[in-house]
């Protein structure tokens, strides 16, 4: 129902995006969307580059008097660092760093420099994808529906919640690293500045959870319409990231069945779980519960400590040269992944909504099964299982 594409370098004039399917009537902010790329600009761990841009939004269609028409949105975000790039000589870049897109790159697009390679493989790209899945966030808005993440880990320190516990946006933001507890955040935030003077990188995981969406969203009737599989191919996408997990996957795969299950009971006429393990999905779609899905980052390749490599000009082994980055970039990954969460969400509730405007799609969205004990229709009686195959 919605799709996008994205262009531009991490050093080039701009970064481009254009984002199809968001239909008439609802509104979309470019405070709302600039909140998602200011947060993503902040955070213990942060480079130098974060010093140059103040990355801000700029609506060229789409949007007029703050409301979507139905036509495709276009995007731009100016690089402030392209001033300092433009008229520069650009030293030769010849040695790839291990774990980034640098070697494999070069070899796939047959380039004579490795900086055609990073300036697209770059998370700088994540700017524009940050903006583009605001829109759809603040779409989700309108419904009821909210993404919230938080840093769930950095480096060997461990935030550890109860799946149920009420994650607040408020302890999120207050905290220089992401994460909601005030004692755990100042685990991290010195683990990074240890990291920082080590000459070090670290990684970590974040958290999303999304709010009041309705169960029955996605599908199991073909392995490609699965919502889970879906947004972990979305979290897979982003740089640095190495595994995805839904809900407490990791440590319910040690568990007997009796003990992970999401168990039903009644609540007046609505059908609820006593737990959320499975991270609010069943068969590929939604059930109801709250959806928790955890990405965990890689720690970044650029590293001030150099590591072996080989010079692809001289054909010799020699060590990385260090170029400008983050210590550890989880905190400002935060709006990332709430966007790209957002973004396919309200996706694939257009899909089951459908809709061209505002009005069609909430009396549709209101009409979403809502899990109450007499919306089943079952018979409870025999019958037959007949194909027309003889």
């Amino acid at each position: 129902m919605i799709r996008y594409l994205t262009a531009g370098e991490s050093h080039g004039p701009e970064l481009t995006g254009i984002l199809e399917g968001i239909p008439a009537g609802f509104n979309i902010s470019k405070k709302y969307i600039d909140s998602f790329l200011q947060r993503r600009q902040k955070g213990v761990g942060s480079g130098g580059r974060m010093n140059i841009e103040q990355d801000e939004v700029l609506i060229s269609s789409g949007v007029v008097n703050g409301v979507s028409t139905g036509a495709p949105i276009a995007l731009r975000i100016l690089n402030k660092d392209w001033k300092n790039w433009k008229d520069k000589d650009i030293d030769p870049y010849v040695v790839p760093r291990p774990g980034h897109a640098d070697l494999v790159g070069t070899a796939k697009y047959n380039h004579e420099d490795i900086r055609l390679v990073l300036e697209r493989a770059s998370a700088r790209e994540t700017a524009m994808r940050t903006a583009i899945g605001a829109i759809a966030a603040e779409v989700l808005e309108e419904l009821g529906i909210e993404v919230i993440g938080y840093v769930s880990a950095i480096g060997g320190i461990t935030y550890q919640n109860n799946i149920k516990d009420k994650i607040e946006r408020d302890k999120v933001t207050e905290s220089d690293v992401g994460c909601p507890e005030a004692a755990t955040s100042k685990l991290m935030e010195e683990e990074i500045l240890s990291a920082r003077k080590n000459k070090d990188t670290l990684g970590g995981s974040i958290t999303c959870v999304a709010t009041g969406v309705p169960a029955t969203i996605g599908s199991f009737v073909h392995w490609d319409k699965k919502l889970d599989a879906i947004l972990a191919k979305q979290f897979m996408s982003v740089q640095s990231v190495k595994a995805v997990e839904i809900g407490k996957g990791v440590d319910i795969a040690k568990k007997f069945g009796t003990e992970v299950q999401d168990q039903y009971s009644l609540d007046g006429k609505k059908i609820t779980k006593i737990s959320n393990n499975l991270g609010g999905f069943e068969g590929g779609m939604t059930n109801g519960e709250e959806l928790h899905i955890t990405a965990y980052l890689k720690p970044i390749s650029t590293t001030l400590t150099p590591i072996s490599s080989i010079d692809l000009a001289e054909k010799i082994e020699t060590e990385t040269v260090y170029e400008r980055s983050d210590t550890c970039a989880v905190p400002r990954a935060i709006p990332i992944f709430e966007a790209i969460m957002a973004f396919e969400i309200l996706n694939n509730l257009l899909i089951k909504t459908g809709g061209d405007h505002k009005k069609e799609i909430t009396q549709s969205f209101n009409n979403i099964p809502k899990l109450e004990i007499n919306e089943f229709k079952i018979k409870n009686e025999l019958w037959s299982m007949k194909y027309d195959v003889e």
